[in-house]
């Protein structure tokens, strides 16, 4: 597992990458103190997972990854942050973010994380789940072991549209794949946003890429 570390503090960078030298087949294979170097590494070099910082400079809230996961579909990002309200939290995960873990939390649950991120699975700190659940009371977050996968019950053609749209698709270019009128194409996105309760075209662009559907 390729993986970039973006902290802009050196000394976190530097405990980060020996923590990572004992996990096996994990290399590190760049640092970024900013959101700018992170952006390079990964033209660069096709990484696996990055672990990113919430607090660096350039990085403008949680659109930063979902950005990312726009433009690197199979990128996995794990949130590492100081930062565990619950509404940072939600919107971390609606960002396309596969993990949430607090720096004040113990070294082993990093391990946890990227074990379980291996596996194609979610990863919420305790002491983050928890605080969650204290605010908005359970469910509001992903499971540990939750499998990214959409948990609500999506059409053929919710599904056809829901894979078009991290590939730039308009609503006129989806009523021409599909045969549809732009105004149905629209109303398929609107209802789309709604089931699935997100509230931007950001938002929606990083749902279809975190369940990774096909081209339409």
């Amino acid at each position: 597992m390729r993986t970039i570390i973006a902290d802009d503090h050196a000394i976190m960078r530097e405990g980060l990458k020996q923590l990572l030298s004992t996990v096996d087949e994990l290399t590190v294979t760049g640092e970024a103190a900013d959101a700018e170097a992170v952006h390079r590494l990964l033209n660069e070099s096709s990484a696996d997972l990055l672990i990113l910082d919430l607090g660096m400079p350039g990085v403008s809230g949680f659109q930063f990854i979902a950005n990312l996961r726009a433009t690197w579909p199979k990128l996995r990002v794990l949130v590492l942050t100081a930062n565990i309200e619950p509404r940072s939290v939600r919107a971390a995960f609606s960002a396309g973010a596969i993990g949430y873990l607090t720096k004040s939390g113990d070294p082993s649950e990093l391990i946890a994380a990227i074990d379980a991120i291996r596996k194609g699975n979610t990863y919420v700190a305790e002491e983050v789940r928890f605080t969650v659940d204290q605010h908005d009371g359970p469910n509001e977050i992903p499971e540990p072991s939750a499998t990214i996968m959409s948990p609500i019950a999506l059409t053929r053609r919710e599904r056809q549209i829901l894979g078009m749209i991290p590939h730039g698709a308009t609503n006129r270019d989806i009523a021409s794949r599909l045969g549809i009128s732009p105004l149905t194409a629209r109303k398929h996105r609107e209802n789309l946003m709604r089931k699935l309760d997100l509230h931007s075209g950001a938002e929606l662009t990083a749902y279809a890429v975190r369940l990774g559907l096909p081209a339409g």
